[in-house]
């Protein structure tokens, strides 16, 4: 059975640092790629950043660059997400999922996580 755990979210004030993780049975994490996403109440879902099975391609979004980095340790079967500087406006549950893909991220992911949340009080 394939599971997609996250953990590490918690309530953390204006600019301060977390970091999620994204822990993966009943898969080899090695083959997939791993894309994180957040959806904040009454908003889309939005990917924030994804990392390529190697580690060697990552991507950000406009609204978390710099402040955010996807990474992965193959070897423990987990990927991790280290928010840093963190705003009121990152407030959202957050989600891993993966998508068996050699090179690269993005597109369609067929595993996901049940989402881990982040407050970042105003």
């Amino acid at each position: 059975q394939v599971q997609l755990v996250e953990s590490g979210g918690d309530l953390v004030q204006p600019g301060g640092s977390l970091r999620l993780s994204c822990a993966a049975s009943g898969l080899p994490l090695e083959y997939y790629a791993i894309g994180w996403f957040r959806q904040a109440p009454g908003k889309e879902r939005e990917e924030v950043s994804c990392i390529s099975s190697s580690s060697a391609y990552t991507l950000n979004a406009d609204s978390v660059k710099g402040r955010f980095t996807s990474s992965r340790d193959n070897a423990k079967n987990t990927a991790y997400l280290q928010m840093n500087s963190l705003k009121p406006e990152d407030t959202a549950v957050y989600y891993c999922a993966a998508t068996i893909l050699l090179e690269g991220c993005g597109g369609d992911y067929d595993h996901w996580g049940q989402g881990t949340q982040v407050t970042v009080p105003s």
